[in-house]
C-alpha cells in the first residue's frame, strides 16, 4: 500500500485550502489550452462550431467565455490570466496557443499537433512543470492541413515528425511554477536550443484580462468598471475590481526585455475590414514581435494585456532561463519583486512535491512506475480548467453584440436554459475536449480521490446541483449536446470516492448522502427514459461507446423496430448496484434508507431476469455463449451477433452482500428473506455461498451472468484471439478481423470489422473508435469486477489464462495480471520502447524525450499505439490505480 500515513506540507496546504484557512487554490493551471473551436464561442445559426471561430480568427479575436494560452496558468474565475509567447523568426505568426486540426480538416478528426508534456504538478498547483518543443524551422500550419486533406481513413494521421518540422532542430520551453504563498507565484521559463546551430528565439512572458466588459452585461462574472493594467517602476500593475490588486514583476537582473502593452480588444479591421473599436488590440504583440510594427503597442503603457519581449541567439544545448513573480498587495512580495529567496523557494516546493508524491506510490514500485505514475498524475492535475457556459446569455446573444440567428432558440442546447456553468472543472484534454463530458469526469475522480479527496467530492456534487442536472433528472452530457446519453456510472464514482477515507480515517457520510438524494432524481429519469416499454430492457443510445455497434445507435434504425442494448440494460443494473451499496452504508445511520436498498435489491434482480430469461433467454445467446444486442421487430427479436464490448459490460454489474451486514439491517433482511421464498424465479439470480471465509461468513451475490455464463463469457474475453490483447481487453474481438459482422437492410450493407487503431467510420465524426482498441475506463470496471467475483466464489473458481495456455488461474490473478498489462502500455521494454508511443524512436533514444510520457485517449489493440488525443490524462490517468494493483500482486 501507499504510505499515507504521514502528511506532507503538500497535504497540509490541501487542509489548510479545504478548512478555507488559506486560498491555495485559488490559482493553478486552470488555462485551458484551446477555447477557439468550441460550442460556447459559436453564434453562428447552423453550430458550425470549427468553422465559426477559428485558430486564424483566436489571435485576433476577443472570447466571450473563457481564454486560451500556452501552458498558463489564471485564477479560478479566469480573470487575470499568465501565459509565455515565443517565436523562432521564422513562422508566420506568434506561437501564443496551441495549433491542431479541426474535424472537418483532420482524416481522423480534430487533432493537436503540437508536442508538448505535463510534466509535474500538485493538488494545490504549488508546483506545476511542463515542456513544449518548439520546431526552430517555420511551423507548417498550411503543410499539415494539405497533408491531411490528402489522407483517407485508412491513413494515419501526418505529424509534425513526418513533415520534418524537427529536423532542423527545436527549441525546448521549460514551464515551471511554485508558490511562495496562496497568492504569491514564482514563474521559471527557460529555452533550451535543441538544434545543431546556433538560432534565435523571441519568448515573451505574458499577462492579460479576461474581457468581461465588453457584452453590456452586468452582475456575477462581469466587470462594471473596466480593469486595468499599466508600467509602474517596471513591473505591471493590475488593477480589478474583482479580483483585487496585483503586481507582476520580472527579474531586474535579466536584460534587454521591453515591456509593452496593448487591449484585449478584438482587431475588427483584419478580421472583416471594419474599423476598429480600440486603438490598441488583442493581436498588437504578433504585429510588434512578427510585423516589425512598434506603432502596434499603446506608448502610453497601458491596457488590459502586457508582455515582456526578450531576444536571444542561443548555441547548440545552451539555455536562458526568465524569472517572473506575480503577487497581490498589500500581502505579498515587496516592491521590486523580492526575488532573493526565489531559487530557494523553488527547490523547497519541488522537494515537497517529491515528498507528496512518494507518499501516494506503494512502495513496491520501480522507478519507471513511479515515474509513469507521477507523469500520470501531472496531467490530470494539469488539466482542470475554468469552464463558463450559460446556456441563456448564450441562446440569447449579449445586449452589446449584434443578435445572434434565431436558429439558435431551436438548435443545439435550447432545452438546457438553466445550465449555469462558471467553475474549474477537470476535463479530457484541455485541447482536444476542452470541456467537461460526464462519464469521463466520474472516471476521473477515481485517481484524483488519491491525491485530491476534497475535489474529487466537489467535482461529483457540482454534476447533481440544480444549476447542471436538467430539471428531469438528467446530467449535462457534454457542451456539443448536452442531452446526450453517456452510461450512468455517476453512482459508482460516488461509492468509490466514498470508500476513499479523508487524512482522519473517517468517511464521508453527508457527501454520500448529498449525492443519493439527487441520484434518486437521475434514476428516475432513466427508467422512465430508456424503458419505454416497462420490461427492464434498456436502450440507452451510443451510450459512450460511439461507432461500436452496426448502426449508429442514437438515431432511429434503418430496420424500424427497436434496439434492446445488453450494454444499456447492464449499466442499469450497474447503477442499481451502486445505488444498493450506498442505500446500505447509509442504513447504518438512517433505518430509512432499508426501504430504498430494497427497492434497489429488487429492481437489480428485475433487470438480471430479463437480460437472462425475457423471452425465453434475454439478451443470452446460448448457442454462443455471449450477451448481444437485440434488434426487435414486431414479436420478434433477432441478436446481432457482434462480439464486442457490448457483451462485456454485463459482467461489470455485480454486488456482494455479506449476511452479517444484512443482519444490522432488519427491515432490509425481512424483504430479502420473503424474496427469497415467495419469488424463486427471480431469486434464481442470487448466488448464496455459505461459509466463505474462516471466519464463517456467507456472502450473496447479485450478478447478471450465472457461474456458468460467467465462464463461458470468460473463455472469450481471456482468449488473445478475441479480446485479451497484451495491454488489456479490446473493445472488439479481433475475430472479426477475418470474420467481421454483415447486415443488409434494403440493399444497404452494414458491417463491423476489426480495427485496432483509427477509426475507418465516419460515424460519430470520425475521431474516436470502439471497434478494436483497449479503452481504459471499460477496462478498469473489468479488473474490479474479476476482483468482485474472486472474492465471492474464491479459490475454488479457477480459469484458464489465457485461453487455451492450459493454465489455471484464480479471478484476482486474472484482475491483476489485467492491470500490468494495462500499465504495461507506458513502462519502456527492454530496448526502452514505450508501446504508447509507438514506433517513434526518439521516445526510445533520445535522452531529451525518453522520461517523457504521453497518455492517450485509448491504445492499438495490437500494439499499444497511442491512439485519439493524446493529452487525456482524465480516464487514462487510471493507470495509477493498475500501477498499483500489479505492485499490490508483485508484494503478496
Amino acid at each position: 500500500m501507499a504510505d499515507s500515513s504521514r502528511r506532507t506540507a503538500e497535504d497540509e496546504r490541501l487542509l489548510a485550502d479545504q478548512q478555507r484557512a488559506a486560498n491555495w487554490k485559488r490559482w493553478g493551471s486552470y488555462l485551458p489550452e484551446r477555447q477557439w473551436g468550441t460550442v460556447r464561442e459559436d453564434y453562428s445559426g447552423e453550430g458550425d462550431t470549427w468553422g465559426h471561430f477559428t485558430h486564424d480568427h483566436a489571435r485576433s479575436r476577443v472570447y466571450r467565455w473563457g481564454e486560451d494560452g500556452l501552458l498558463g496558468i489564471t485564477d479560478r474565475q479566469c480573470r487575470l490570466c499568465f501565459a509565455p509567447a515565443i517565436w523562432n523568426g521564422k513562422d508566420p505568426i506568434l506561437k501564443e496557443r496551441l495549433f491542431g486540426l479541426t474535424g472537418p480538416q483532420g482524416n481522423h478528426g480534430e487533432d493537436v499537433k503540437e508536442v508538448y508534456f505535463y510534466v509535474d504538478a500538485t493538488p494545490t498547483h504549488s508546483y506545476l512543470k511542463a515542456l513544449y518543443k518548439y520546431p526552430q524551422s517555420e511551423y507548417p500550419y498550411g503543410a499539415l492541413i494539405a497533408a491531411s486533406a490528402g489522407r483517407g481513413r485508412g491513413d494515419p494521421e501526418p505529424e509534425l515528425r513526418d513533415l520534418g518540422a524537427f529536423d532542423a532542430g527545436y527549441f525546448d520551453l521549460q514551464v515551471e511554477y511554485a508558490k511562495a504563498a496562496p497568492e504569491d507565484v514564482l514563474i521559471k521559463l527557460t529555452v533550451t536550443n535543441r538544434g545543431p546551430e546556433e538560432a534565435p528565439v523571441w519568448l515573451l512572458p505574458q499577462a492579460w484580462l479576461r474581457n468581461t466588459w465588453s457584452w453590456g452585461r452586468s452582475g456575477e462574472g462581469y466587470s462594471a468598471k473596466k480593469p486595468t493594467m499599466r508600467a509602474e517602476r517596471g513591473e505591471v500593475e493590475v488593477d480589478h475590481e474583482a479580483l483585487g490588486r496585483y503586481r507582476l514583476a520580472l527579474d531586474p537582473e535579466i536584460s534587454g526585455a521591453e515591456l509593452i502593452f496593448t487591449d484585449n480588444e478584438t482587431n475588427f479591421r483584419r478580421l472583416w475590414g471594419q474599423p476598429n473599436r480600440h486603438p490598441h488590440v488583442k493581436d498588437a504583440f504578433h504585429d510588434f514581435v512578427v510585423g516589425r510594427k512598434r506603432d502596434a503597442v499603446n506608448p502610453a503603457r497601458e491596457g488590459t494585456k502586457a508582455a515582456w519581449v526578450l531576444h536571444r541567439t542561443l548555441a547548440p544545448e545552451k539555455s536562458f532561463t526568465v524569472r517572473l513573480r506575480l503577487w497581490t498587495e498589500p500581502t505579498g512580495a515587496p516592491r521590486g519583486g523580492g526575488f532573493g529567496e526565489f531559487d530557494r523557494t523553488f527547490e523547497a516546493r519541488r522537494e515537497e512535491a517529491d515528498a507528496f508524491h512518494a507518499s501516494r506510490a506503494h512502495a513496491g514500485m520501480s522507478a519507471e512506475e513511479r515515474r509513469v505514475m507521477r507523469q500520470a498524475y501531472a496531467g490530470l492535475l494539469w488539466t482542470k480548467q475554468f469552464y463558463a457556459y450559460a446556456v441563456r446569455e448564450w441562446l440569447e446573444g449579449d445586449p452589446a453584440s449584434p443578435p445572434p440567428p434565431a436558429e439558435r432558440h431551436k438548435g443545439r442546447n435550447s432545452d438546457w436554459p438553466h445550465l449555469y456553468n462558471r467553475d474549474v472543472i477537470s476535463v479530457p484534454d484541455k485541447w482536444e475536449y476542452p470541456w467537461y463530458a460526464a462519464w469521463d469526469l466520474a472516471f476521473h475522480m477515481v485517481p484524483f480521490a488519491r491525491v485530491d479527496l476534497p475535489f474529487a467530492k466537489e467535482q461529483l456534487i457540482l454534476f447533481l446541483r440544480e444549476w447542471y442536472m436538467h430539471p428531469n433528472g438528467q446530467l449535462p452530457a457534454y457542451e456539443f449536446g448536452l442531452s446526450d446519453v453517456n452510461p450512468p456510472v455517476h453512482a459508482w464514482a460516488c461509492w468509490r470516492v466514498y470508500k476513499a477515507s479523508g487524512p482522519d480515517g473517517k468517511r464521508d457520510t453527508m457527501f454520500l448522502e448529498r449525492a443519493f438524494q439527487k441520484l434518486l432524481l437521475n434514476f428516475t429519469w432513466w427508467v422512465n427514459r430508456k424503458d419505454v416499454a416497462g420490461k427492464h430492457l434498456f436502450s440507452g443510445g451510443f451510450l459512450g461507446l460511439d461507432n461500436i455497434g452496426v448502426f449508429d445507435r442514437s438515431k432511429p434504425l434503418p430496420t424500424g423496430g427497436a434496439l434492446e442494448q445488453a450494454d444499456g440494460t447492464a449499466w442499469m443494473a450497474f447503477f442499481c448496484a451502486s445505488m444498493l451499496r450506498m442505500a446500505m452504508e447509509l442504513a447504518r445511520f438512517d433505518a430509512a434508507y432499508e426501504d430504498i436498498a430494497s427497492k434497489f435489491f429488487e429492481h437489480f434482480i428485475a433487470i438480471a431476469d430479463a437480460m437472462n430469461t425475457l423471452g425465453g433467454t434475454g439478451l443470452w445467446d446460448e448457442e454462443d455463449g455471449f450477451y448481444y444486442d437485440q434488434l426487435s421487430l414486431g414479436r420478434k427479436s433477432y441478436p446481432l451477433r457482434i462480439r464486442s464490448m457490448v457483451g462485456l459490460v454485463p459482467l461489470t454489474a455485480a454486488v456482494i452482500l455479506e449476511d452479517d451486514v444484512v443482519a444490522t439491517h432488519p427491515g432490509f433482511q425481512k424483504r430479502l428473506d420473503w424474496f427469497v421464498e415467495n419469488r424463486p424465479d427471480l431469486a434464481a439470480h442470487i448466488a448464496y455461498l455459505c461459509p466463505v471465509d474462516k471466519k464463517g461468513k456467507c456472502h450473496r451475490l447479485l450478478a447478471i451472468p450465472s457461474e456458468d455464463r460467467l465462464r463461458r463469457v470468460l473463455r472469450y474475453m481471456f482468449d488473445e484471439k478475441e479480446f485479451l490483447s497484451p495491454y488489456g481487453i479490446r473493445s472488439l474481438s479481433r475475430v472479426h478481423l477475418e470474420h467481421p459482422f454483415e447486415l443488409n437492410v434494403d440493399g444497404e450493407e452494414y458491417r463491423v470489422q476489426y480495427v485496432p487503431g483509427e477509426s475507418d467510420s465516419g460515424m460519430f465524426g470520425g475521431n474516436s473508435n470502439w471497434r478494436g482498441p483497449v479503452w481504459f475506463p471499460l477496462n478498469f470496471l473489468l479488473v474490479e469486477a474479476l476482483a468482485r467475483y474472486h472474492r465471492f466464489y474464491g479459490d475454488g473458481f479457477t480459469i484458464e489464462y489465457p485461453t487455451g495456455s492450459g493454465k489455471l488461474v484464480t479471478l484476482d490473478v486474472a484482475a491483476r495480471d489485467l492491470a500490468a498489462r494495462m500499465s504495461r502500455l507506458f513502462l519502456p521494454d527492454e530496448r526502452g520502447r514505450r508501446p504508447c508511443h509507438g514506433d517513434d524512436d526518439r521516445f526510445a533514444t533520445d535522452p531529451n524525450w525518453r522520461d517523457l510520457v504521453l497518455f492517450y485517449e485509448y491504445f492499438d489493440g495490437d500494439t499499444g499505439r497511442g491512439v485519439g488525443a493524446s493529452h487525456q490524462t482524465g480516464w487514462t490517468a487510471l493507470v495509477t490505480r493498475c500501477l498499483e494493483i500489479a505492485a499490490e500482486g508483485r508484494a503478496r
